[in-house]
């Protein structure tokens, strides 16, 4: 497994959100993020982390709390924008470590909102979007979400669903089940 070794930041993001349209002058931005780091080399998990962030611009919904579980008042306690991306280049190496998500909404996420804040992009330009390898690997017509991916890879879903510390676990074993049938690309390719 050599070529695909090192390690790898799994990351995914959930962001404010309403059932319809946002409130006037409200935008998505992110209130979690979490990451799980993968050592392709040992094929395990090795961290598992969690960024909580307040919103600048929009509130927490019933819709999202429903969804996520996040509340207002816990996302309001939460870090700025701008230091969760500090944060992830200066203690997790976000800059320099390949990474992954499960599809590419958590990538554009990102890069909206470091434009919109005007924050540094936090992240090196070599991300996967697990879930088009997971689809090229299985053969499927349609890519499908998280959830489904976990029980066609016969895997359990371990934690809350729409949680992005538990959704970045998920995601990061799915990533090892790819790697162990060696359709994982390997580091520093792009898909």
């Amino acid at each position: 497994m050599d070529s695909f070794g090192g390690l790898l930041n799994v990351v995914d993001v959930e962001a404010t959100c309403w059932e319809g349209q946002p409130p006037p002058g409200a935008v998505s931005e992110i209130i979690e993020i979490g990451l799980t780091v993968v050592d392709l080399d040992k094929a395990e998990r090795v961290g598992k982390h969690r960024f909580v962030v307040a919103p600048a611009r929009s509130t927490v919904s019933a819709f999202c709390t429903e969804l996520t579980g996040l509340t207002q008042e816990e996302v309001a306690a939460g870090i700025g924008f701008a230091e969760a991306c500090r944060l992830l280049a200066a203690r997790h190496g976000a800059g320099e470590r390949p990474w992954a998500s499960w599809g590419d909404y958590d990538r554009h996420q990102f890069t909206r909102q470091c434009a919109a804040a005007d924050v540094p992009y936090p992240f090196g330009h070599r991300h996967t979007n697990a879930k088009a390898v997971f689809t090229r690997a299985h053969g499927l017509r349609k890519r499908p979400g998280m959830a489904q991916a976990l029980r066609i890879a016969g895997l359990p879903l371990e934690g809350r669903h729409h949680r992005g510390e538990d959704d970045a676990w998920n995601i990061a074993a799915l990533v090892l089940d790819l790697a162990g049938r060696r359709a994982w690309p390997a580091v520093g390719a792009e898909t």
